[in-house]
């Protein structure tokens, strides 16, 4: 079937009519809704409107539907692999303003949110009521981003990811439509799992307009601690160790050598430079000990040295804050060159196999590229440095990140395990999946057959 062509003035034109100058064609306002972390260039898209309710939303994807204007939800703008640009142009749906909590429920331990609301704002909301939301993955990026993306980060380990913890969403549909994927019962076997299938689609199934998240109860005493190795192999043993021996840690997470002194500089740590762990443990106070003895005992076992562990939230509170600005550190080693953040994950019975064979490719082909990892689940992340002016240094990133991703998926792994496939890895996703994503073609088909959301991500052009 031909398909009309896209009548981006006509869509425009109709949105005008329905919101007035709250639509923005202004170049200024479509150059920040666009990619902008990484050298992936920026593609614009023709309009942005800053949404204020689900209902707009709604409106909003009905009338570009009519012109199949393309639509691209923005939240915080953090993303990695391109899934903000605007290939075919259309409108960007910025959801920022909707950043409220819509309900809690501390019986149930869930919340309802929109979509705009960061996971630092949803946190400090929920403060006063003994519950925390987990899922960091670093960036203050948006719930809804987070949903779209399904992000981890350095609590997955204990907390799982978003899949596993978001228990509905609401949504506009290709056609305008709201639907609710779920009810907020914490399990169900009504129906498909479109939560599931909506949570992690990169915005091209449906526009995320509310999230349903479980909560957690603040631990009653967090103790965090960093040991370093002599090699990576021996760091992640001591992972594979603590976690055989059911010891629930909240946080691990492995920094090589490079990242460790990019981390030093910047954020004034003074640790040895070696391979690191930090590691972080939640619970009551006999509970944090007791685990703490038995990572000691493990990690020592494998040759860990200079074990420093502390309940002390200012002291808990730099060690994360210096983890968290790990890509501001490794820019900061090259100030004269621009930092490109790649992930994969492997099982972590392969992941000192496959860090130490990435750490010889980037010495064998003269690429600076600190890594950390969040190895209690496999997933780590290479911070490449290139001058994107010089197309031999973005070629030879382009041919590192290939030979990465090949590496992780011939040892049981993926492209990768948080930054979602976007444009840069959706070249990597049949060889990781075969067969599989001609069914994955099927689906945005049949619920979006106009190709109206995010076109140009998964692959699907």
């Amino acid at each position: 079937m031909t398909l009309p062509p896209r009548d981006i003035e006509g869509a425009c034109a109709a949105l005008t009519e329905r919101f007035g100058n709250r639509l923005d064609r202004s170049l200024g306002s479509r150059r920040t809704h666009t990619h902008t972390v990484t050298y992936l260039a920026p593609e614009l898209p023709d309009a942005v409107l800053k949404a204020e309710t689900a209902e707009e939303v709604a409106a909003a994807v009905a009338i570009c539907a009519r012109h199949r204007m393309p639509v691209i939800a923005f939240g915080a703008g953090s993303s990695l692999e391109g899934h903000l640009n605007a290939p075919q142009g259309g409108l960007s749906i910025d959801l920022a303003g909707m950043d409220q909590v819509v309900s809690v429920s501390t019986e149930d331990m869930t919340v309802t949110v929109q979509p705009g609301i960061t996971r630092e704002a949803l946190n400090s909301w929920l403060r006063d009521t003994g519950l925390f939301f987990p899922i960091d993955p670093g960036a203050n990026a948006s719930i809804g981003g987070m949903a779209a993306t399904r992000a981890s980060g350095t609590t997955a380990v204990r907390y799982g990811t978003m899949k596993d913890n978001v228990l509905t969403v609401q949504a506009a549909m290709a056609d305008g439509r709201l639907i609710r994927t779920a009810q907020r019962a914490k399990k169900t076997s009504a129906g498909y799992d479109l939560t599931r299938l909506l949570v992690g689609s990169e915005g091209t199934l449906g526009v995320m307009t509310e999230i349903t998240l479980k909560l957690y109860p603040i631990p009653e005493v967090i103790g965090s601690g960093t040991c370093t190795f002599a090699s990576v192999k021996d760091a992640c043993t001591t992972v594979i160790e603590t976690i055989q021996s059911a010891v629930p840690m909240a946080r691990v997470e492995l920094l090589d050598e490079a990242q460790v002194a990019a981390c030093n500089a910047y954020s004034r740590l003074g640790l040895p430079v070696a391979p690191t762990l930090f590691v972080e443990f939640h619970g009551s106070p006999a509970e944090v000990q007791a685990q703490t003895d038995t990572f000691r005992a493990i990690a020592e076992g494998n040759g860990a040295k200079g074990f420093a562990w502390s309940p002390d939230p200012a002291q808990r509170g730099k060690l994360w804050q210096a983890r968290h600005d790990a890509y501001w550190a490794a820019a900061a080693a090259a100030p004269d060159k621009q930092v490109f953040s790649t992930d994969v994950c492997v099982p972590i019975s392969r992941l000192a196999d496959c860090v130490v064979e990435t750490q010889d490719d980037l010495v064998q082909h003269g690429l600076t590229g600190p890594i950390l990892g969040h190895v209690g689940d496999g997933n780590f992340h290479v911070l490449l440095t290139l001058d994107p002016a010089r197309p031999d240094e973005v070629a030879a990133v382009d041919a590192f990140t290939a030979r990465l991703v090949a590496r992780a998926i011939a040892m049981g792994g993926t492209s990768t395990g948080e930054h979602g496939v976007g444009q840069r890895k959706a070249p990597y996703l049949r060889k990781e999946l075969g067969d599989a994503v001609d069914f994955m073609a099927a689906i945005k088909q049949a619920l979006d057959p106009q190709n109206i959301l995010n076109p140009g991500k998964y692959g699907f052009a």
